[in-house]
């Protein structure tokens, strides 16, 4: 019987995995027809931008679901693993963020960031403390 459960749960391990991939490009696509649809798809129409972020929610939303049922399939180390990135993420968008609005609040930032780079910052701490865990593990 063991055997039976090693592969169901690899194949749900494989089965999670593979709705986060869609839900996660599905979430980058309707963040791009938000972002650029306004521009290149439709002007001056305020109804379709607010149905393009709605939308882009919605899915975001559906990619938060997607994510922790991932979570749930994974084996233990590779829970514990994606947990104290998410930790330590977590803690590098709380400093960086309230650092900066600090800094920025006591007009000692001399130009504004672009906050695209702050999602950038979080995925490379992310990648990172995943890295680190992998190997402090392994």
């Amino acid at each position: 019987m063991p055997a039976h459960d090693e592969t169901t749960s690899y194949r749900n391990q494989n089965r999670t995995t593979a709705g986060l991939a869609l839900w996660t490009l599905a979430w980058l696509a309707t963040l791009a027809v938000a972002r650029f649809g306004p521009e290149f798809l439709w002007e001056a129409q305020p109804v379709a931008s607010w149905i393009a972020v709605a939308v882009n929610v919605l899915v975001g939303i559906a990619w938060i679901v997607a994510f922790a049922r991932f979570l749930r399939a994974q084996d233990d180390l590779w829970r514990k693993i994606s947990l104290d990135a998410l930790a330590v993420t977590l803690g590098v968008g709380w400093i960086v963020g309230f650092g900066y609005f600090v800094a920025d609040a006591a007009g000692i930032v001399a130009y504004d960031i672009n906050i695209a780079l702050f999602p950038a910052l979080l995925g490379i701490a992310y990648l990172v403390a995943v890295v680190v865990g992998w190997i402090r593990y392994r």
